[in-house]
């Protein structure tokens, strides 16, 4: 079976890109400086920043309908990111190395079911949920810390 994962756009973080920390923290969004790598997972680009890239920390609602699912978490974004990573049939850097809980979501944006696995593994995983036809998309979130990553759908 064939699928996406995909990015965020980049467009509604562009606003934020290059901001004074104060103007920053006002917005409640933290500029950290990566130091180390793997370890600040852009959700655009889907890669890890590298050490001395700036990310922004901020709280983002990846599931935005008007259900009891609907969520938001904290995410790193790559400061000056411009093109969403999307790929098809393979799995971005940043998710490769880590475990990811995969949650399947109907059309009416409830949890139909879920799967945890390691991120090599997610081609297995995403083809077994997406065997339901009662699965309309995916969300994949890094297990460790729950955060969002990326959103998969069908091809």
């Amino acid at each position: 079976m064939s699928f996406r994962i995909s990015g965020l756009d980049p467009a509604p973080f562009r606003a934020l890109y290059g901001l004074s920390d104060a103007a920053l923290a006002a917005a409640g969004v933290e500029r950290v400086r990566v130091d180390v790598c793997p370890g600040f997972p852009d959700r655009v680009e889907l890669r890890d920043g590298a050490p001395g890239e700036h990310v922004l920390l901020l709280n983002f609602v990846h599931q935005p309908a008007d259900t009891p699912y609907r969520a938001s978490h904290a995410i790193f974004v790559l400061e000056g990111a411009e093109h969403a990573c999307i790929l098809e049939n393979e799995v971005p850097e940043a998710l490769r190395p880590r475990t990811i809980s995969l949650r399947a979501f109907d059309v009416g944006h409830r949890i139909v079911a879920a799967d945890l696995c390691e991120g090599e593994a997610l081609p297995a995983s995403i083809e077994r949920l997406f065997d339901d036809p009662a699965v309309a998309y995916l969300q994949a979130h890094y297990a460790k810390y729950g955060c969002y990553a990326a959103r998969v759908e069908r091809t």
